[in-house]
């Protein structure tokens, strides 16, 4: 029997351009035709849920869940500064109408990692300019579209930019140890290879989206070249873009500024943004380090998001820390596709230090494991939600859980080889397969 009350909301989550396909006008689609950008593939057509939204939802809705977390594409609304398509909005329109008519509470993202590429050729995500052309683009949708909304996330993962910037900055340190060493004999040599493995496979899965990061370290320049050709600059300010300590703070004056901007078209709105959070545990010595990096992580954004009407919560995994940094994942630990740790109890660890400092309703606005056993999956969520059903008898207000994902879909630089899905898909047909998890998260609403 499930410990959740009746208006916890039951969901799953997905990412426009990680599904749509075809998302022509973005930085990413600009970035998979790189020969240097470190992308295993493009996104092509992705599972075409822009033509197949219809059965998604269909499928979502006879399972059970009760929400579905989507993100709109500033890329397809905007292809063009200040230019709007209709078309695109009356999509969307149409999406936020099927949730409705099946019953689903749409939770929105506006921006989920990509950007239209005219915003890039303009500064991106370090140029004041952008915190204005995002309250723009927000305040156009609400206008268009705010009758059928009530949950909406402004920025999926905020600090995503400071996690890569921290995690590359730790990448490059240990690669320069490895190239300052003197030339090594051939059994040495075996051994820094492994070492340059693990360094690769630590920092893959430091943090939680999908990146390869040595191919980017490596072919840095040829990629700059490129960056050159294609955005007009060597560094191009995506979103995921190791970010500045000013760029940081720029997202965050970008929050509040598309907050401000729905609220005054529509003031019934509950508007939050998205962090994402590891569950930061601390062995002998690590103390004042797990510190610093919570404090990194989440507690220097609380002055931007304590007012906000709700809080989305993403995790996946743990982080333990030493007196020498971040601990690999324990020997005898079960990794995901991800190279992350598997280690669902994390979510309510998480929850429970993020009440603590933050007293606004939490919404778990990602939570999954990317795994081709689909029972390993069913463990993973029933093991997370149990930490939800603890948060929540403990009287903290947890408004609902999203699965990411829906669907296997891109999941970004690594391509369709990392399966999170409720749903597989066979992309030479685009049929659809929903997984016996997918039916056990739909029992939880009932």
């Amino acid at each position: 029997m499930s410990g959740l009350p009746k208006t916890f909301f039951i969901g799953a989550a997905t990412a426009a351009h990680q599904v749509e396909g075809n998302n022509k006008n973005s930085d990413y689609w600009a970035m998979e035709q790189m020969k240097y950008a470190g992308f295993n593939e493009p996104s092509l057509d992705a599972v075409d849920h822009y033509n197949r939204y219809e059965e998604d939802i269909r499928l979502m809705a006879e399972a059970g869940l009760t929400a579905y977390r989507f993100s709109i594409e500033w890329a397809r609304i905007e292809p063009e500064q200040g230019t709007y398509d209709e078309n695109e909005i009356a999509h969307y329109s149409k999406v936020l109408e099927c949730c409705r008519e099946n019953g689903l509470e749409p939770i929105v993202t506006m921006h989920h990692f990509t950007s239209p590429k005219w915003l890039i050729d303009k500064g991106g995500w370090e140029s004041e300019a952008t915190i204005d052309a995002f309250a723009k683009y927000c305040a156009y949708v609400t206008e268009k579209l705010g009758d059928l909304m009530q949950y909406v996330c402004t920025i999926n993962e905020a600090n995503m930019g400071l996690q890569i910037a921290a995690i590359a900055e730790r990448y490059k340190r240990q690669m320069m140890a490895k190239m300052q060493a003197a030339p090594a004999a051939a059994p040495e040599a075996d051994e820094e290879k492994k070492d340059a493995d693990k360094a690769k496979t630590e920092a893959d899965s430091a943090v939680q989206v999908g990146i390869n990061m040595q191919s980017m370290m490596e072919n840095m320049k040829k990629q700059q070249e490129e960056n050159r050709q294609v955005f007009g600059t060597d560094t191009p300010q995506i979103f995921v873009s190791a970010r500045s300590e000013a760029g940081d703070m720029l997202v965050m004056r970008a929050h509040r500024a598309a907050k401000a901007a729905m609220k005054a078209v529509r003031p019934e709105l509950k508007i939050g943004l998205t962090l994402s959070l590891h569950d930061i545990q601390v062995e002998k010595g690590g103390e004042e380090l797990a510190k610093k990096a919570w404090e990194e992580e989440f507690s220097h954004y609380l002055p931007y998001i304590r007012e906000d009407d709700f809080f989305g919560l993403q995790n996946y995994t743990r982080s333990r820390y030493g007196a020498d940094g971040i601990l690999p994942a324990p020997k005898d630990a079960r990794l995901t596709q991800m190279d992350y740790e598997d280690y669902p109890q994390a979510l309510g660890n998480v929850i429970r230090r993020v009440h603590e400092e933050l007293d606004i309703p939490i919404m778990v606005t990602e939570n999954g494991i990317a795994t081709s056993d689909d029972e390993r999956r069913v463990t993973f969520i029933q093991e997370a939600l149990k930490g939800v059903e603890g948060c929540i008898a403990e009287g903290i207000p947890v408004l609902g859980y999203m699965y990411w994902s829906l669907l296997d879909n891109f999941e970004w630089q690594k391509g369709y080889s990392m399966t999170f899905g409720l749903i597989a898909v066979d992309r030479t047909t685009q049929t659809r397969y929903p997984k016996q998890s997918l039916k056990m998260l739909g029992s939880y609403s009932r």
